[in-house]
C-alpha cells in the first residue's frame, strides 16, 4: 500500500520549515556569541519573520541533527550557540598555543561564594573565608564580567552587593544557576578526590622505600674498591 502523497500546500509548508531551519542553523553557526530565539527572529526581514515557536522548533531539530556529531547546539544563559562537545575539548585545545589562564584558589573560592550566596558583600565573603579578600581578586572578576554589582546594602557605608552574570554562566557552560552542583555533590567530589589521592601517595611512598632498600642492598654486595697500584721507583 503506497503512502499518501502530500498536497501542494503541505509541500509548500514543509519547504518553508526546512528553509527556516537552514537559515537558523546558518545564523547560529556564523554568530560570534550566543543568540536568543528573539534575536534570531530579528535577523529575518520584518515582513518575513517566522513565529518564535517555529524558530524554537527549528532549533530543536538542529540539536537532534547534531546529537551524534562532534559539535552540539547548546543552550546557555545568553542563548543558543554551537560548540565542541566537552569530551573533545582536550583535542581542540591542542590547536591553540595560548594556554587558558590559571586562577588562584582564593579567586575561585571567592567566585564560588558569590555564586552560591549571592548577593553578598565583600565583608560577607571575608567572614566566610576567614581572610581578607584582595582587591585584585574583585577587580579580576569584574573585568572578566563574571560578577557585577547588583545593589548596595542598606547599612552604613552602603557596601556593594555582588552577584554573578550571564557571562559567568556561559563560560562554565550553564544555562542557569540551578545547574550548579549542590554543596553535597561538591563534598562527595572532594571526598572522592581525597580517597583517590591517598592510595597514590601510599604507593609512591612504598615505591620510594622499595627503591631505597634495593639501593642499600646493591651497595652491600658491591666489592670495595682495591687500592690503586703505584709504581716503585728505584
Amino acid at each position: 500500500m503506497s503512502e499518501p502523497s502530500l498536497q501542494p500546500h503541505q509541500t509548500e509548508s514543509l519547504s518553508i520549515v526546512v528553509e527556516i531551519k537552514r537559515i537558523v542553523e546558518a545564523i547560529l553557526f556564523a554568530a560570534n556569541k550566543p543568540m536568543t530565539v528573539r534575536q534570531v527572529q530579528q535577523v529575518f526581514p520584518e515582513l518575513e519573520q517566522p513565529e518564535l515557536q517555529d524558530i524554537e522548533a527549528a532549533m530543536e531539530a538542529i540539536a537532534e541533527d547534531y546529537a551524534s556529531r562532534a559539535i552540539e547546539l547548546r543552550q546557555v544563559a545568553s542563548g543558543y550557540r554551537f560548540q565542541v562537545k566537552s569530551d573533545l575539548s582536550y583535542w581542540v585545545g591542542r590547536l591553540f598555543e595560548e594556554k587558558p589562564p590559571k586562577y588562584s584558589r582564593a579567586l575561585l573560592e571567592t567566585l564560588a561564594i558569590i555564586a552560591y550566596r549571592q548577593p553578598v558583600t565583600r565583608g560577607d565573603i571575608e567572614d566566610i573565608r576567614g581572610v581578607a579578600v584582595s582587591s585584585n581578586i574583585i577587580r579580576t572578576l569584574l573585568e572578566r564580567e563574571w560578577v557585577r554589582v547588583v545593589a548596595h546594602k542598606e547599612v552604613p557605608g552602603r557596601p556593594a552587593l555582588y552577584g554573578t552574570t550571564k557571562q559567568f554562566l556561559d563560560y562554565f557552560d550553564l544555562s542557569s544557576l540551578h545547574e550548579l552542583p549542590t554543596l553535597q555533590e561538591i563534598k562527595e567530589l572532594d571526598l572522592s578526590v581525597a580517597s583517590n589521592q591517598q592510595p597514590m601517595q601510599v604507593n609512591s611512598e612504598q615505591q620510594e622505600t622499595t627503591e631505597q632498600q634495593e639501593s642499600d642492598k646493591n651497595a652491600e654486595h658491591e666489592p670495595e674498591n682495591a687500592p690503586e697500584a703505584t709504581e716503585e721507583t728505584n
